[in-house]
């Protein structure tokens, strides 16, 4: 089955075709580094990142390009704030290294590269230029608009008539600009000191006035480029006048994507992206989880929480365009179906390495069970990055597991007739299943294997460690002293177990 997609830009699921048959250029819109980074953030990037794995799995190389906003009047709003720093390079460049930290311990594939907005001016300005000269933009006390009613097929995005269109941009505007609707592509002079008062967290106290921000020279005047014209350029600095695929959130389809269309095919007379796909917001109470709301919760909070794992199984069970809701349920629900899988997986990785393990036994039903979820696997991926689907498909691999071991342990009768064998499991069977799920969960992003391996060693050797002294302290006779270990390692996490060979234990997911 070919790759399908739902295409914003038609409103219709179609098959994807890729400019160039053996390449892909995808951008997503990245994040303004003005607030640490929350799982509404980490729900969009690790569905473009299973996007990345599974056009990458498909055999298509992949130009992945993800952008920081670092110029934004929310950021000179942090200047001043704990120890974020005193301009708003500082206050951008802190959030940017928070960003990228939080973005590895997701297990997110690096982009090839992340462009920032201080750093393309010169190709915002030139791209600026192009629009005036080609008369779809104009000059205006300094500032310069987009004239939407230049553009024919302005509103193709978002379904709407240029009439029913509101202003746009901040009230004092309205005098400069010839339409209501038309938007800045550079606005004169710094930040508006208002605009900044109005995103400061209420109770923190700068010290001083707020800064008007980062200015750059132009021709028109010394200011600051507008939020939509930066991706236009950052994106075809970097990849082409044609994306094949275009990625953001939902809240963006109006009005950031519609004038990015707009100003970059004014520009270009080009077809800016022929695939948009956008992401689903993430609900908290009803409502979007959002830094301006305050309803969130931070991505380094998450994975301290429940592991990266953990993590990528609950953000993958829905869909990138479906809503999904955050609460202790559905949380609770993913680290039961990352503890099925990864109970499985080591289950099938101890009897492949154990001598019961023959080469001789052949469960046919074991092998078809994995054939049939690998292709239920690569025909959810193939609709629409279905990843709910690929969930469960990965889940039956976990299942077929569990009864191939059940019924190998049960069958130690010696059995003539059994597929499976006396006692023994199928070599080839379980290491078909072995590399299923670290294949096809490696495009979800998970790690049987574990990323972060010498770690998961270290925290072994402790509780192996502490258990050696729970033992000696009941053979003490300190039953309540033994008592308080357990109990303090299982408030860490760790389930620990009493049997005739002795204490067992089980480190959380993601360890």
């Amino acid at each position: 089955m070919t790759l399908h997609v739902t295409n914003t830009l038609t409103g219709e699921k179609e098959p994807f075709e890729p400019r160039d048959p053996e390449n892909v250029l995808l951008y997503y819109c990245g994040l303004t580094v003005s607030d640490p980074p929350h799982l509404g953030h980490a729900r969009s990037w690790v569905h473009v990142d299973v996007m990345h794995r599974w056009l990458e799995h498909l055999s298509y190389g992949v130009r992945h390009v993800e952008n920081f906003t670092d110029v934004n009047e929310k950021i000179v709003a942090r200047v001043g704030e704990d120890e974020l720093g005193e301009s708003e390079s500082d206050v951008a460049e802190t959030y940017i290294q928070r960003t990228i930290d939080d973005m590895r311990s997701l297990n997110l594939l690096r982009a090839e590269v992340y462009p920032r907005v201080s750093e393309h001016v010169p190709e915002i300005i030139d791209l600026v230029e192009t629009l005036i000269e080609k008369g779809y933009a104009y000059e205006s006390n300094g500032s310069v608009y987009f004239d939407v009613s230049s553009f024919d097929e302005y509103g193709k995005l978002s379904n709407q008539e240029l009439g029913e269109i509101e202003s746009q941009g901040d009230p004092d505007e309205r005098t400069e600009k010839r339409n209501p609707a038309d938007f800045a592509l550079w606005k004169a002079g710094g930040v508006d000191p208002d605009a900044v008062k109005e995103h400061r967290h209420e109770g923190v106290d700068h010290g001083r006035e707020p800064p008007e921000g980062l200015t750059w020279d132009s021709s028109w005047s010394e200011g600051r480029p507008g939020w939509h014209i930066e991706c236009s350029a950052m994106s075809m600095t970097h990849l082409d006048e044609t994306l094949d695929i275009h990625v953001g959130g939902r809240d963006l389809v109006f009005p950031h994507h519609e004038n990015e269309i707009a100003q970059s095919e004014a520009a270009t007379g080009q077809q800016f992206a022929n695939y948009w796909l956008h992401c689903e917001l993430f609900q908290m109470d009803e409502e979007k989880m959002s830094s301006s709301l305050g309803n969130f919760v931070t991505v380094d909070e998450a994975i301290d929480r429940w592991g990266t794992n953990v993590m990528r199984t609950f953000l993958t069970a829905g869909s990138y365009n479906s809503k999904q809701l955050y609460s202790d349920e559905t949380i609770a629900e993913a680290e039961e179906r990352w503890d099925q899988l990864e109970r499985a997986y080591e289950a099938a990785v101890e009897a492949l390495d154990s001598p019961a393990a023959s080469s001789k036994v052949d469960d046919e039903s074991l092998r078809d069970e994995i054939d049939g979820a690998r292709e239920a696997f690569t025909t959810a991926m193939n609709d629409d990055f279905n990843t709910r689907e690929a969930q469960s498909a990965l889940l039956s691999v976990a299942t077929a597991i569990n009864r191939h071991l059940e019924e190998s342990a049960a069958d130690t009768g010696g059995n003539a007739e059994s597929e499976i064998g006396a006692g023994s499991y199928d070599y080839r069977g379980l290491r078909l299943a072995v590399e299923t799920l670290e294949e096809l969960g490696g495009v979800l992003g998970l790690s049987f294997t574990g990323d972060t391996t010498g770690s998961a060693e270290l925290a072994g050797d402790v509780v192996d460690l502490v258990l050696g002294v729970r033992e000696r302290e009941r053979e003490a006779g300190n039953y309540e002293r033994a008592d308080e270990l357990r109990d303090e390692l299982e408030a860490l996490g760790i389930e620990v177990q009493d049997t005739d060979e002795g204490a067992t234990y089980r480190l959380p997911s993601g360890e």
